[in-house]
């Protein structure tokens, strides 16, 4: 259950209130706490006083006698209602008496300093015991709780009334600066609204108003940026797609139709099939591509890693295009040795689309070496052959689905514009990078796998 609303305005301005009802409600309490504190130790140095007091009329009395036919000097001492004073005997009779409540003479323990102690929650009493000659004294002067007690509550009431309203204060303060302070966010969203499908080449601009804002420009305009070039791409892809197709298909159909126009032999519907055939396998190799591409990018794709043996497998696929350098007067040199933590089959297939490209469009004569290096963080293998060198034009989209260099060119048993966008997807999904470098002398793919 959601307890914070969901408006960013209103939740400011309740977390404003909040912190503004702790803080104050701290203020409080402390002053509260120094004013009991402070009330406390002016009533008890009142009682102390007090106690001086009477014990200086005592002294300066002949008998205690005089004092009692004479009440209104200690009575006018006292001053008010709420006062106590009791003066003992040694049998503990009371002499003196001013006990407006009615209170039972308390019992307290023997003291020959002033002592201060509580009487429950009703007086704060001081007393004294005082030597005479004609016997021992006990002064007891108190004070009544009840006036202090009314008067904190009072406090408390005002603090918690004034708590109240400075949290009502804050959050509607908090409110009304926290809409001023996002109208700028409201800006950005309404022109983040105004674009769509049609109006990715629209940017945000950007807030030099707060640096908060201006970064979140900068970031929505890079993901916009990226969306735009993600559509563009999607929407070449599938120009491209519907290009790839068209041709086998159209292939397909037109050769069928001439074919069916008259009666043919049995050698002409044979010729019809195998070629029909050959555009069937090359619409295959197209969607068993797509396929693997789709499967590569997905999130949860996963690979299984072992350690390969570099030269052994270079060794293979060696041995499985001697057949195709052969025809092309080519050779597969190797030179890979040690060993790489990959997937056996992923590493195989990248491997086979660039040598196979090296071979298709290398020079008659010469060799596609595979070498490897190792760093301190990577292990980088490279296919080289030489011959018509790579315009710079062409190498950053290399790498793109359908994209070739020179469409004439296309061959039969090609991977129809798919085969380096799997070795993208391929080292993508190792954390590794293919790199591309042409030159005049010679053409290098490098294949850049992390230890």
């Amino acid at each position: 259950m959601k307890l914070l609303p969901r408006s960013l305005s209103l939740r400011l301005a309740l977390m404003f209130a909040l912190v503004s009802t702790a803080l104050l409600g701290a203020i409080g309490f402390y002053l509260y706490q120094s004013l009991e504190r402070e009330i406390a130790w002016r009533d008890d140095q009142a009682l102390l006083g007090r106690l001086e007091r009477m014990a200086a009329l005592l002294n300066d009395s002949d008998s205690i006698e005089v004092l009692r036919e004479r009440p209104q000097l200690y009575a006018n001492m006292l001053g008010n209602r709420d006062s106590l004073l009791w003066v003992l005997g040694e049998s503990g009779a009371p002499l003196i008496e001013i006990n407006p409540v009615q209170l039972a003479i308390p019992q307290l323990p023997p003291a020959d300093h002033p002592r201060l102690e509580d009487l429950g929650d009703q007086a704060r009493l001081a007393w004294i015991q005082i030597e005479r000659p004609r016997g021992g004294l006990t002064l007891i002067a108190g004070k009544l709780l009840g006036e202090r007690e009314q008067m904190l509550a009072a406090y408390r009431l005002k603090l918690w009334l004034a708590l109240a309203t400075g949290a009502l204060l804050a959050f509607l303060l908090g409110w009304l600066v926290s809409e001023r302070g996002l109208r700028p966010v409201r800006q950005l969203t309404r022109r983040a609204l105004a674009i769509d499908v049609q109006h990715l080449h629209l940017r945000i601009e950007d807030s030099a108003e707060l640096s908060e804002l201006r970064a979140l420009s900068e970031a929505l305009n890079q993901m916009l940026a990226r969306l735009e070039a993600g559509f563009a791409q999607l929407s070449r892809f599938s120009e491209d797609l519907a290009h790839e197709m068209r041709t086998p298909l159209s292939n397909l159909m037109g050769q069928t139709q001439q074919t069916l126009r008259r009666v043919r032999s049995l050698e002409d519907y044979q010729s019809l099939l195998a070629s029909n055939q050959e555009e069937y396998e090359r619409l295959a190799r197209m969607i068993n591509n797509m396929l693997f591409l789709a499967r590569t990018e997905q999130v949860d794709a996963a690979i299984h890693r072992q350690d390969i043996d570099l030269a052994e497998t270079v060794e293979q696929l060696g041995d499985y295009f001697e057949g195709v350098a052969e025809e092309h007067q080519m050779r597969v040199v190797n030179e890979a040795s040690g060993s790489l933590h990959a997937d056996p089959d992923l590493l195989r297939r990248a491997l086979a689309n660039l040598i196979a490209n090296a071979l298709r469009y290398g020079a008659t004569g010469t060799e596609v070496r595979v070498s490897c290096e190792r760093t301190a963080d990577s292990v980088v293998i490279t296919v080289e052959n030489s011959g018509e060198p790579i315009a710079e034009e062409h190498l950053p989209r290399l790498f793109d689905r359908f994209y070739r260099c020179d469409p004439s060119r296309a061959q039969p048993g090609d991977s129809g514009g798919l085969g380096l966008a799997i070795v993208r997807s391929i080292m993508q999904l190792h954390g590794g990078e293919v790199r591309v470098t042409s030159d005049a002398s010679v053409t290098c793919f490098s294949l850049s796998f992390p230890r």
